[in-house]
């Protein structure tokens, strides 16, 4: 960790502007130390994940460059992120095993997860995956505020969209639905459902 602090570079990123910008000379591997982040597939311009702080991401640009290159993060909140060079990164790895084993952790439950997504996408309805996904997000990036976990409102519809294989439309009805229905209240700027007892 410290040979890593030597060598990490910092930077603020302001909400909106995009984190990697990827070339063939140029790969990096990120850690968030504040801040979400989102991941895009410049292909067809859809969500991949959300990298919530105290994660890694670009990472993939230590296995394989190309895939990596169609891939642009974007900061959801003011970020500060610490970045490595990817041939550093590869270094300290191989001379610290339990650095390269986190690092396949993470990117095998990245792969869990969408594991996860496809088996959704093909056993459960488009009104299931969103309430699904909804309660999953704000567990995992909010806060208990009395009776309540309370989630900073991050993503567009368009993006739950994408994260949930579903149309715009479809989440809008749903979160109305839902939002009448007493499970979930939700403004421009948070959003948040009943803590389970």
């Amino acid at each position: 960790m410290m040979k890593m602090c030597k060598i990490l570079e910092m930077k603020n990123i302001d909400k909106g502007l995009p984190i990697i910008s990827v070339d063939n000379d140029d790969k990096r591997v990120f850690f968030l130390k504040k801040g979400t982040v989102k991941i895009v597939n410049n292909t067809n311009n859809t969500v991949k994940y959300v990298v919530k702080k105290g994660n890694i991401f670009g990472e993939l640009s230590l296995y394989d460059s190309e895939a990596a290159a169609e891939e642009t993060a974007y900061a959801l909140e003011d970020c500060i992120i610490c970045y490595i060079r990817s041939e550093q990164m590869e270094k300290i790895m191989e001379d610290h095993k339990s650095l390269k084993n986190g690092v396949l952790k993470i990117y095998g439950l990245r792969i869990k997860k969408l594991e996860r997504r496809l088996h959704d996408l093909l056993y459960k309805d488009s009104a299931t995956r969103i309430t699904e996904f909804i309660t999953d997000f704000v567990t995992d990036f909010g806060k208990i505020e009395n009776d309540r976990v309370v989630a900073k409102k991050l993503l567009s519809h368009k993006d739950i969209a994408n994260l949930t294989n579903t149309s715009r439309q479809t989440v809008s009805n749903t979160l109305s639905l839902l939002r009448i229905n007493g499970y979930l209240e939700y403004d421009s700027e948070k959003i948040s459902i009943p803590l389970r007892a």
